[in-house]
């Protein structure tokens, strides 16, 4: 994986339209799938008991939450984006997100950015990515999502 660099906002700007991150793979285990569960409450045997998955569920394992495949895009991000001349990156939400597939506990996962949007504001500009997060392995994607940050200079 290669970390793209953005030197400035010009540059950022003709990034639009196109793909200009692919981060590295990484693996969702039941410890992962675990920990989320208890940060966030959410302990639906789906996801956490891998006995009653294997008789009940239709997908005949664990799966992970998809929030917890939604709050990997930073990681990801951070992984392949880098800005340079940057004081501050915040997450400023999300205008769509839709859980295209399941992610059965021991796949992998990968996000790919695209440009979308890059608007001005007071000390640094709005990005709109459009984020595909991959499963290895799959066509389909586990997410697809159009994610918003907001970078402010030094």
């Amino acid at each position: 994986m290669l970390t793209t660099r953005f030197k400035d906002l010009l540059e950022l700007k003709e990034s639009i339209g196109r793909e200009v991150g692919v981060s590295d793979w990484l693996l969702i285990d039941q410890d992962r799938i675990n920990q989320f569960a208890k940060a966030t409450d959410d302990l639906q045997w789906i996801h956490t008991d891998p006995v009653r998955a294997a008789k009940e569920s239709p997908f005949e394992k664990t799966i992970a939450h998809g929030f917890l495949t939604l709050s990997l895009i930073p990681h990801f991000m951070y992984s392949c984006l880098f800005f340079e001349h940057s004081k501050l990156t915040v997450n400023y939400g999300l205008n769509k997100v839709r859980f295209t597939s399941p992610v059965l506990v021991g796949s992998k996962l990968r996000a790919i950015f695209k440009t979308i949007q890059v608007t001005d504001v007071s000390n640094g500009a709005q990005i709109e990515w459009q984020v595909t997060m991959e499963i290895e392995g799959q066509e389909k994607p586990a997410l697809v999502a159009s994610f918003l940050i907001v970078v402010y200079h030094e």
